[in-house]
């Protein structure tokens, strides 16, 4: 096996793993998952208090 061989045999694999890589990210039933992770950093935040109608400032669009 000379170099070049070595060197296509390494490029298919390393795009097979790219490709694998996205549709493992993009898949349907991943995107529970990342909902999930995308609010992870927000988690140990307190919710913020829910103001009145009536404490909006003045000129405030409902």
């Amino acid at each position: 096996m000379d170099v070049n061989t070595l060197r296509s045999v390494v490029t298919l694999l390393s795009f097979l793993a790219f490709a694998w890589i996205v549709w493992q990210a993009w898949r349907k039933s991943a995107q529970a998952d990342h909902a999930a992770a995308a609010v992870l950093p927000f988690e140990d935040e307190p919710l913020p208090a829910v103001s009145k109608p009536s404490a909006l400032p003045t000129g405030a669009v409902q």
